[in-house]
């Protein structure tokens, strides 16, 4: 079977995080700057070859000074590490409503692990001027400081003013090449 290539639709995606602050409420930030490519047999993404990176300074939490802080030393440490990568392992499907686990290596400030993420396929279709598109939504977990992200401070109140578990929220459409 052909291989297609397939790349990112940025003004249809979009790539958040959420962290609790001070144990209360979720914070959340989006990365402005992605790249996505995929490579796939015909339309089939099951097997698909996946390579994303998010630039750290297009971080936007809607807060200057805290989007300053994200990109310092303390935290991503932009001007040394400048993006944030994942390239995919392995993609299994997990039941027939286009539900899959995708495995691979995320790399952020320098130090890569495995993560698992959920991707759900919301389908394929052709837009009114004949391209492919394929959409999904990937979801996750991470613990930041797996990934070198130790900035805290504690509260008089007991607990952190920043959790280390981060939700990853993506709303991804592709386009065939």
């Amino acid at each position: 079977m052909a291989m297609s290539k397939w790349g990112f639709d940025p003004t249809h995606s979009e790539v958040q995080f959420k962290v609790k602050h001070m144990m209360i409420t979720n914070v959340t930030g989006t990365f402005k700057e992605v790249h996505v490519d995929a490579e796939t047999e015909g339309d089939d993404f099951s097997k698909a070859n996946i390579k994303f990176s998010a630039k750290v300074n297009s971080i936007s939490t809607n807060n200057e000074q805290r989007d300053g802080h994200l990109t310092s030393p303390e935290f991503f440490d932009a001007e040394k590490y400048p993006e944030i990568s994942f390239v995919s392992s392995s993609i299994k499907k997990i039941d027939d409503d286009g539900n899959h686990e995708m495995e691979g290596d995320l790399t952020i400030k320098g130090i890569t692990n495995k993560v698992k993420l959920n991707v759900e396929q919301g389908g394929l279709g052709k837009d009114p001027w004949g391209n492919t598109k394929a959409g999904f939504t990937v979801t996750g977990k991470i613990n930041r400081e797996d990934f070198g992200l130790t900035w805290n401070a504690a509260l008089e109140t007991g607990g952190v003013l920043v959790s280390n578990e981060v939700k990853l929220n993506a709303e991804i459409q592709l386009v065939k090449q």
